[in-house]
């Protein structure tokens, strides 16, 4: 693992999607049980996780991860985990995606560790923004999964016109939490987005990695928020008095 180093951070700024908030595993898991595949939710979640990682490839050859050639890929990737590799199982898995939920989609939990993080942030003295790729409903899903009233600010890519991995949307989440890149430390999913995208922008950046499916990094990785909070937090801890 690669530690944090620099000045000290007075901001952490959090992807959406797959960060402080999680996929409806139990929606998919019912939508495949409907087509005659009982398959648990545990299976569902690492088949997703790992479905991560193989669509990284794509995004970092230029897909935007809110075009339909993404989210109909992460599906078909998350089913071929599923051992489910069927053409008419896949188009039905991302007709389902496309039609669950509208506008918002599958995204509308909060992951378990996520309102203690953003308290834990809060309570630190640092600002808690967020910074997503959504399709203009990221502020209603964070306010439906009761985490908005803990962030200061929701930077959403269809709002501002730019997303990620582009560092202008980084930094108007700079702008928004009024501190300096060096100065902020940015949490998310996906490596090619979320961690270069936010290193150009000159923050430091924390990879989320739950089962280590993302092998070794050239960047600090923690395996849920409170691990990435407590690496935060521990940089600040370790400097002089």
């Amino acid at each position: 693992m690669v530690a944090l180093a620099g000045s000290r951070p007075r901001a952490i700024l959090f992807d959406a999607g797959n960060t402080l908030l999680r996929m409806n595993y139990p929606a998919i898991a019912r939508h495949l049980a409907g087509r005659g595949h009982p398959v648990p939710v545990e299976a569902i979640e690492e088949a997703e996780l790992r479905a991560r990682v193989r669509l990284d490839a794509d995004l970092a050859r230029g897909v935007s991860t809110e075009g339909r050639t993404a989210q109909d890929r992460y599906i078909a990737y998350m089913l071929e985990g599923l051992d489910l590799t069927d053409p008419e199982e896949i188009e039905a898995a991302t007709a389902f995606k496309r039609g669950y939920n509208p506008p918002a989609g599958l995204f509308d939990l909060a992951s378990p560790d996520a309102l203690a993080a953003l308290r834990g942030v809060k309570a630190a003295g640092l600002v808690a923004g967020v910074v997503s790729n959504s399709n203009g409903s990221v502020h209603a899903l964070l306010k439906g999964a009761g985490l908005a009233s803990d962030l200061d600010f929701v930077i959403d890519s269809a709002l501002v016109g730019v997303e990620k991995p582009d560092p202008r949307i980084f930094r108007i989440g700079l702008e928004r939490a009024g501190v300096e890149a060096h100065e902020a430390v940015y949490i998310g999913d996906l490596y090619s987005v979320d961690v270069l995208g936010s290193r150009a922008a000159g923050l430091h950046a924390i990879l989320l990695d739950p089962r280590g499916f993302w092998g070794p990094r050239d960047c600090a990785v923690a395996r849920d928020l409170g691990g990435a909070l407590a690496l935060v937090l521990d940089t600040i801890g370790k400097e002089p008095a």
